[in-house]
């Protein structure tokens, strides 16, 4: 119930049914809009691997994953899906993805240490897309291109919701914004992390924080990041570390940032052995993902993920993650939810 946010005089503008129309409509134009943008090609995803592949995404290192024994397999484990960060670059290299073209897939997963409420679900729905790079597209630049895809995406999108439903009125601005989270720390020195992605993205409407994972001015890093898929430590045209990024907007329902999307250039060689050691990890090399992209076997690539109850939260404008998806939540919870007007599915 800690987690619970109680916006007041929260009412649906949509009813259930007219929620389960607004969500595949979102859903489909997003997708096809999206793969449009980045040349993406549709492919089937797992929604579990085996353990000590090292193929499965730790996240921030510290949430454990969901395990089963195989019974036609002598019981060897296999782990369900955190995300798909590793399993997608491999699947390039596999279909011999040609540069400036990718995957998406829709990624289903289990998370069983989230801490439940508004935002978080035991039940993970997101849009996994990567896309091979050349040596060359390792850039803040390139970054910052992909971004504003993604985000031209998410305005049409927003467009179309607001065109099929008349009480949904659009909020996103026409631009993203774009900050480092160095220069956010600076420039909100006395706040939390949370407390500075909160007054950015209230004053510009939609941020792109560059940065996540390595230690800032102050020691801290500005959130985690496993140190295996994201290239957090490469220093970047501005001078400072970083070639990834978490995509907010503001929520005015919830009255705060929002976060949409988790993405970045993924390590090169180079970045894996630093960061792998900086973090202490190195015994993950043994592992078959890493060997893969030591023995350079794997392209340099782009990706993240995009959540899909997420985005329909946003363009539907509801208060609960359980009113776009059907998940498990504290009887109390629920309970509050019912009284105050948030109609869990």
């Amino acid at each position: 119930m800690s987690y619970l946010i109680r916006p007041n005089n929260y009412k649906p503008l949509l009813d259930k049914y007219e929620t389960e129309q607004g969500i595949k409509v979102i859903k489909d134009f997003f997708q096809d809009n999206l793969a449009t943008g980045l040349k993406l090609r549709r492919v089937t995803g797992p929604l579990f691997v085996r353990r000590g592949l090292g193929i499965n995404d730790d996240l921030s290192g510290t949430e454990r994953p969901v395990t089963f024994p195989i019974k036609d397999l002598d019981d060897a484990r296999a782990e369900v899906v955190h995300s798909l960060a590793k399993w997608k670059r491999l699947t390039l290299a596999d279909y011999n993805v040609t540069p400036g073209y990718g995957i998406y897939t829709d990624m289903n997963a289990i998370r069983a240490d989230e801490e439940l409420g508004n935002l978080h679900s035991l039940y993970v729905d997101q849009w996994d897309w990567e896309r091979v790079i050349t040596a060359e597209d390792r850039t803040l630049a390139y970054l910052k291109r992909t971004v504003k895809c993604i985000y031209a995406a998410m305005l049409r999108t927003e467009f179309l919701v607001c065109e099929r439903f008349e009480s949904l009125k659009p909020m996103l601005p026409e631009e993203i914004y774009f900050i480092h989270a160095e220069e956010l720390r600076q420039r909100y020195p006395d706040l939390t992390p949370k407390e500075r992605e909160n007054t950015i993205t209230r004053e510009h409407g939609a941020v792109f924080i560059i940065g996540i994972g390595g230690p800032l001015g102050d020691g801290k890093p500005h959130d985690l990041r496993a140190p295996d898929y994201d290239d957090y430590s490469t220093i970047n045209e501005s001078g400072l570390p970083g070639l990834n990024g978490d995509l907010l907007v503001w929520n005015d329902v919830l009255g705060r940032a929002f976060e949409i999307s988790s993405m970045g250039i993924r390590v090169d060689k180079e970045a894996l052995l630093r960061q792998l050691k900086e973090s202490g990890k190195e015994e993950r090399l043994q592992y078959y993902f890493h060997r893969r992209l030591v023995e350079g076997t794997l392209p340099l690539s782009v990706g993240g993920g995009i959540g899909q109850s997420r985005l329909c939260m946003l363009y539907l404008r509801k208060a609960h993650i359980g009113e776009i998806q059907a998940s498990i939540w504290p009887d109390d919870m629920r309970e509050e939810c019912e009284r105050i007007g948030i109609p869990l599915i």
